[in-house]
């Protein structure tokens, strides 16, 4: 789980401030006030991770990455090139890392979180990081850091054994990425590399639902950010399924769709079925309600295709992962988007999952602060956070939530004016009847 984040001189964030996550963590805001930066940061992370290129300090993207944020200019505070960027997250960590102190069995020590920070810089209009810090408080303090092309591990418990240089160490990526280097430092980027292998994104505008769909037997890792491997996830989920034969009390994920599909009255039935003609074509067959006839996806209502891969996701990520959704309500109707937030609860608790949500629905965080009330999720396990832009520079605040759902600090019109409305709306009403009467 990535415990917090931080970040300077990224996009409209001069600094945001160290940002603490929760399991489940919703932001909320005016548009263009910062929030989807907070999550694209990650992504950058993730993104530059998953392309594991030593040559490449970071990757901002293309058209074909999770985000294509441009160039270095595009990216930092103000396009001022000369400013550094910083991006920092604590995490804890999937699979613990297994420190073998200078080959002493007995100082092997068991590393279950850590605290990331890097630095970027431009110079001649070539990227390099300046530094690089990997933090370590429990069981033992070590730090292991780059800085002016000299790599340093500290093992502050243990003063006799303080410090290893290695002036050699050459180029890396913006993690530390690179074929040389210390085993210490390899076992770190390993460790990052795999906890971004477990954040998946799925983005606010998804892919639109097909009449069928043409499964090749693969096996995809998610459905990408636009959602379009959701019907190959699906298969691909049934199939393991059935081979394994393992999880026999698991309730499969096309029945936990049907359920909540059901629940929040979007469908009567859900199904995926083999077209009688087509060796490899699958369609997606929904009954609106028990007496309705069952019509494709594409003959639905827009939302429905819009929230699909919303569902999917949230079942078929593995346990543990972090998922970054964006608008997953979008498209649908109050009740239901106030449901969305049951939806994010259930799998929260069920599935150990971490979700980050940025959204602009308040029928979703007025849900959340009435299951808190219930008891339903507490308010240690949930942080909700405002954004708004002043100036060209972006500010958040954590709101301030107690253990029956109020929260104390709302910030002005956070979610418009309502009474102002109800207000004027009197007044006009009041004005034409005295104009009708007269």
């Amino acid at each position: 789980m990535i415990t917090h984040i931080r970040m300077k001189s990224f996009k409209s964030w001069k600094d945001s401030g160290k940002v603490e996550l929760a399991p489940l963590t919703g932001f909320f805001g005016t548009n263009s006030s910062g929030k989807s930066s907070l999550l694209q940061m990650l992504l950058v992370l993730k993104q530059t991770a998953q392309d594991s290129n030593p040559d490449e300090v970071i990757s901002f993207g293309n058209k074909e990455s999770f985000i294509n944020l441009g160039s270095f200019k595009d990216v930092i505070f103000g396009h001022l090139e000369d400013e550094t960027l910083e991006l920092e997250f604590g995490c804890n960590l999937k699979k613990p890392i297994i420190l073998d102190v200078y080959g002493n069995q007995d100082l092997m020590i068991k590393i279950e979180s850590f605290t990331f920070n890097t630095s970027i810089a431009s110079l001649a209009s070539n990227l390099y990081v300046p530094e690089l810090k990997y933090l370590v408080k429990n069981p033992t303090s070590i730090t292991i850091s780059w800085k002016d092309r000299e790599m340093l591990v500290e093992f502050n418990s243990q003063p006799e054994r303080d410090k290893i240089h290695d002036t050699s160490y050459g180029d890396r990526n913006c993690y530390g990425k690179t074929s040389k280097g210390y085993k210490e430092l390899r076992l770190f980027t390993d460790a990052f590399e795999t906890l971004f292998s477990y954040v998946f994104y799925l983005g606010p505008t998804r892919v639109d639902p097909q009449r069928f769909y043409n499964w090749q037997g693969t096996h995809p890792k998610d459905i990408k950010q636009w959602g379009n491997q959701t019907i190959d996830a699906l298969l691909s989920a049934r199939v393991r399924k059935l081979k394994t034969n393992q999880d026999k009390e698991k309730i499969p994920i096309e029945d936990k769709i049907s359920m909540w599909l059901q629940d929040m009255d979007l469908a009567h039935s859900f199904s995926l079925d083999l077209m009688p003609k087509g060796a490899q074509d699958y369609e997606v067959k929904v009954q609106k309600s028990p007496l309705s006839p069952p019509v494709t996806l594409v003959d639905m209502g827009y939302g429905l295709g819009q929230f699909l891969p919303v569902l999917v996701l949230c079942y078929y990520a593995p346990e543990r992962s972090t998922l970054i959704l964006e608008q997953p309500g979008i498209h649908l109707h109050p009740r239901v988007q106030s449901q969305v937030a049951d939806l994010l609860i259930e799998v929260v608790k069920e599935r150990n999952i971490q979700i980050l949500v940025e959204s602009h629905s308040e029928h979703l965080l007025n849900r959340l602060q009435r299951r808190i009330a219930e008891e339903k999720i507490t308010v240690d396990e949930t942080a909700l956070y405002f954004c708004r832009n002043d100036d060209g520079e972006s500010k958040i605040e954590q709101l301030k939530m107690d253990e029956f759902g109020n929260i104390s600090n709302w910030p002005d019109k956070f979610f418009g004016d309502e009474m102002g409305d109800l207000f004027a709306m009197t007044e006009a009403q009041n004005k034409r009847q005295k104009r009708m009467e007269s």
